[in-house]
């Protein structure tokens, strides 16, 4: 059993970090994660995102930083910092992530390794450093962000090829952590209307809300998901109510298919 007090719904007393927490799901889980009472630090790769995360979560004690998390000394350095100004964090959510589509004859080298070093580089590099902490304390909560894309999607071999690659690294830490009090689960999006998507709707030249309809369309809830849709879903896995959840890819798409 957990050596953690039992706080339900509540978070109070956790210490989470978020990566990618400027905008889109990374805001709303960082957002979501404060209301239920923890201290969040949120990341961003630009000292302007990460002031914009800071504004946001200041009044709950929050903060913004400046983060690459496929740079290992940047990794380290962060959780040692938070560790001693704030204190151990208990929560990891690896949301940072990136996107460089195009079909596979167009795909250069770069386009597949900064998708694959922000996805899976950088969940690696977090909660390597993150699990030094989480096993000391005999407690913690890592939480990944995968997609449907990890089934397949056209123009996303880098982008679903690293999705997939998360469920399997999910599923493997928690093999390894469980007996360390340290759960580890994973989150895989359906449509959600969020920054990255319109970016999608700009890139093959489709009108938002055209777009935004369509694919609503395909949904058996007949709706996009939105980003609060996720940040739900995380503060779940997140909190004790999934003490005994560990392991398991949850698909939060409005139905059965993606």
């Amino acid at each position: 059993m957990s050596e953690r007090p039992h706080h339900g719904v509540a978070l109070k007393g956790e210490i989470a970090l978020v990566t990618g927490a400027s905008r889109g799901i990374g805001a709303a889980i960082a957002d979501e994660l404060a209301a239920q009472g923890a201290t969040v630090i949120g990341t961003a790769t630009s000292e302007a995102g990460a002031q914009a995360i800071g504004a946001r979560l200041q009044a709950a004690g929050g903060q913004g930083r400046v983060l690459n998390v496929t740079e290992p000394e940047a990794v380290d350095a962060l959780i040692d910092a938070v560790t001693k100004e704030i204190g151990p964090i208990s929560i990891l959510v690896n949301n940072a992530g990136i996107t460089r589509d195009n079909l596979l004859f167009k795909m250069t080298d770069e386009d597949w390794d900064l998708v694959m070093g922000v996805h899976l580089r950088g969940a690696f590099l977090m909660t390597r450093a993150a699990q030094r902490h989480f096993v000391e304390q005999k407690y913690g909560k890592i939480l990944n962000l995968s997609s449907v894309s990890a089934l397949g999607n056209r123009g996303q071999a880098n982008y679903s090829a690293a999705k997939a690659g998360l469920q399997g690294f999910t599923k493997t830490l928690a093999i390894e952590l469980g007996k360390f009090g340290v759960t580890v689960n994973c989150i895989a999006p359906g449509f959600i209307a969020s920054d990255m998507t319109r970016a999608t709707a700009e890139r093959i030249g489709e009108d938002w809300d055209e777009y935004l309809a369509d694919r609503a369309a395909q949904i058996p809830v007949a709706r996009a998901g939105e980003v609060e849709d996720i940040a739900q879903a995380v503060s779940f896995f997140v909190d004790e109510r999934s003490g005994f959840v560990s392991g398991q890819v949850l698909y939060v798409a409005g139905g059965p298919k993606a």
